[in-house]
């Protein structure tokens, strides 16, 4: 007698031969995971890298490009200081620049 495959047995090995990540993600409740310094594949965010210009140390911000070309106040995860970021997107939305100077 030939037992029946569960519909989440199904799904795993559905997820595992697609390689698919969202699909891995969806089926365990996981958070999609975003590496600094790449991009998110045409997503509405991106990870860049950026240096204070307080303390000139490196740190990673996620950049909204959902606003298009814009700025904003961020604290550095480092000092704590308030660094202005300035953000320019191309015409197609895709991130041009980006822009760390002294808020104020």
């Amino acid at each position: 007698m030939r037992k029946k495959k569960s519909r989440i047995h199904r799904a795993r090995k559905s997820a595992r031969d697609l390689g698919d990540d969202a699909a891995i993600n969806a089926l365990y409740g996981l958070e999609p995971v975003f590496e600094p310094g790449l991009s998110t594949g045409g997503g509405l965010t991106e990870m860049v890298a950026i240096h204070c210009p307080y303390c000139d140390e490196p740190f990673t911000i996620c950049v909204d490009l959902s606003a298009g070309s814009c700025s904003y106040i961020e604290d550095c995860q480092v000092c704590c200081q308030p660094v202005e970021i300035g953000c320019d997107l191309d015409d197609k939305g895709a991130l041009q620049t980006v822009k760390a100077d002294r808020s104020g």
